[in-house]
Order: structure tokens, then sequence, then C-alpha cells
């Protein structure tokens, strides 16, 4: 944008997940099913937790603002693609591209993190019982949740400005369903290389970082574990780490998939299934899997739906 002979862009245009016509409407409701219960089942266990007070341990602290990031993370992507699955023009301005894109890594990163310290406190819970409420204060959570965030913002506030100081005139389609950088760095003309090895640096530092804590917490798990004589005891203790285990290996195998790629690898058609997974789907199976496996959670709902009913009556 440099130069006086470049064209300044002002909005995208997002091609989205497919071109083909005969796909647009049921792929919109499909969608609009899948954040429908994403919406209902995220702000569903939000208010489970806070109104029932047996919920109120650090490991339902850290599931509550989970449910948050997976509601926010959706409807910073969902949204807009549904309303392009109707749109011919599938335009988005070049400032709510920017803000989409900042409020995607802010909370991806800060997912990563999160499921990260969650991992700790199963830890805690397993292999230090005696002495969980003592390690896992009130204090320790706040401080585990509200670090992440700042440095979520940063590094996502960070990464949208050197993004959107690059100069785009080769074209302003985005060969994606919303704005993420591997796309958007497709069509800069600028010199991209800083960017990339922010990218490496910035993903990698985080994914090995993260990766390492929530294995060796697991290693030390297993091995406590695997100490307890009884197989009643053994089934018990590993139960309480299914739920958040299954939520790591779809959320982390995913995105490593999609960010520690050289660029020479990359296939934006393939990039876009991978995306869907985990910006659409994940954060409506997470509240799932803690529903499903969790015998306090379906209890405390249980509960609320008793109540409920005795009231109606």
């Amino acid at each position: 944008m440099a130069n006086s002979n470049l064209t300044v862009v002002t909005e995208f245009i997002l091609l989205g997940i497919t071109d083909r016509p005969e796909l647009q409407v049921p792929f919109f409701l499909l969608f609009l099913v899948i954040y429908a219960i994403t919406v209902v089942g995220n702000l569903g266990m939000i208010v489970l937790i806070r109104v029932d007070c047996r919920l109120h341990i650090p490991m339902y602290f850290f599931l509550s603002h989970l449910a948050f990031l997976d509601l926010c993370y959706s409807s910073t992507i969902t949204p807009q693609m549904l309303v392009n699955f109707l749109d011919q023009s599938k335009t988005i301005s070049y400032y709510a591209c920017a803000a989409q894109l900042g409020c995607f890594l802010t909370f991806m990163a800060m997912e990563s993190l999160l499921l990260t310290g969650m991992a700790y406190d199963r830890y805690v819970a397993i292999c230090n019982p005696l002495l969980y409420k003592v390690i896992m204060s009130h204090k320790v959570c706040v401080h585990l949740v509200v670090v992440p965030y700042l440095y979520s913002f940063c590094v996502a506030l960070l990464h949208t400005i050197l993004t959107f100081s690059l100069s785009f005139c080769s074209s302003n389609k985005i060969n994606h369903f919303y704005c993420d950088d591997m796309p958007l760095l497709a069509l800069s003309c600028s010199s991209t290389h800083t960017k990339q090895v922010l990218i490496f640096a910035f993903g990698g530092f985080g994914m090995i970082l993260t990766s390492l804590i929530v294995l060796i917490s697991y290693l030390f798990i297993f091995i406590t574990i695997l100490r307890i004589r009884s197989m009643e005891g053994k089934l018990k203790a590993f139960s309480t780490c299914t739920s958040h285990l299954t939520s790591v290996t779809i959320f982390f195998g995913t995105q490593m998939f999609m960010y520690l790629q050289p660029r020479t690898n990359h296939s934006l058609d393939t990039d876009k299934v991978a995306s869907v997974f985990y910006t659409v789907v994940i954060p409506m199976l997470n509240p799932l899997i803690y529903n499903l496996r969790n015998k306090e959670v379906k209890a405390a709902l249980k509960s609320i739906m008793s109540k409920n009913c005795w009231s109606l009556k």
C-alpha cells in the first residue's frame, strides 16, 4: 500500500467452504444446527456451574472458562460463515476482517493455555489429593486464567498488526470461510518472511511448551494411577481425566496439523476441512464430552431440572 499505483483494499471476499450453489443451503442448515447446539451447550454449562454450589471447585472453574472460550471462539467465525452461505457477495470489510483475525487468535491461544492449566489441575488432584485445596487456591486459579488471557491478547494483537501492515494488491479473494493468517498471507504482495518466522516461533514455542506440560502432567498421573492397588480405584482416578484428555488430543492434534507445516506443504483447501473441525465442531463437542462423561455435571443437571419441574407443578 506504500506505492501510489497499488489499489487500497477496503474489503475482502470470503470464498467459503464450497462454491457449489446446490450445497449452500444444506451447509447453512447443518452449521446452523451445530452453532445452536454450541450456544445452548456452552451457555448451559456456564449457568449450571454458576448456580450449583457443588460445582464451585477449581476443575469446574476452569471448565466454565473453557465453555466461555468455546462460545466466543465459535461466535467469532460461525455467524459470518452462515451469512456468507446465503449472501452472494460474501464480503467482509477490511477492519471486520482484522477484528475477526484478532479475536480468533486470542481465543485459540487462550484455549490452548487453559487446557494446559486444566492438565496441571488434574495432576494436583490425582497426585496430591490431600493438598489439592491448598495448591489450587482461588488465587492460583484466577492467575492461571488471567495471565493466559493477557498473554493471548498481546500475541494476537501483534500478529494482527503485522498481518494488516502488509500490502494486499494481487487479489482480495480469501480462499477460506474466515480471515486467517495463512490465506491472508497468500494474498500479500509484500515480504511475509518476518511474519512466517513469528508464526513458527510463537506457534512452535507455544505448542511445544503446552504439549510438554500436558505430557509431563499425564506421565505423573499415569504413574500414580498404576500405583493404586484396586482396579476400582484406578478406573475412578482415570475417569476424572478422560474428558480433558479427549479435548486436549482433538484440539492440539488439529492445531499441529494446521500451523506447524512448512508453507510449501500447505493446501488451503485441506486446511478448510481442519479449520471447520476446530473452529465449529470442537466448540460443540466439548460440552457434550464433559456432560456425557461427568457424573457430577449429570447430577447437577438432574437436580436443576427436577427443581424446575417441581416449581412448574
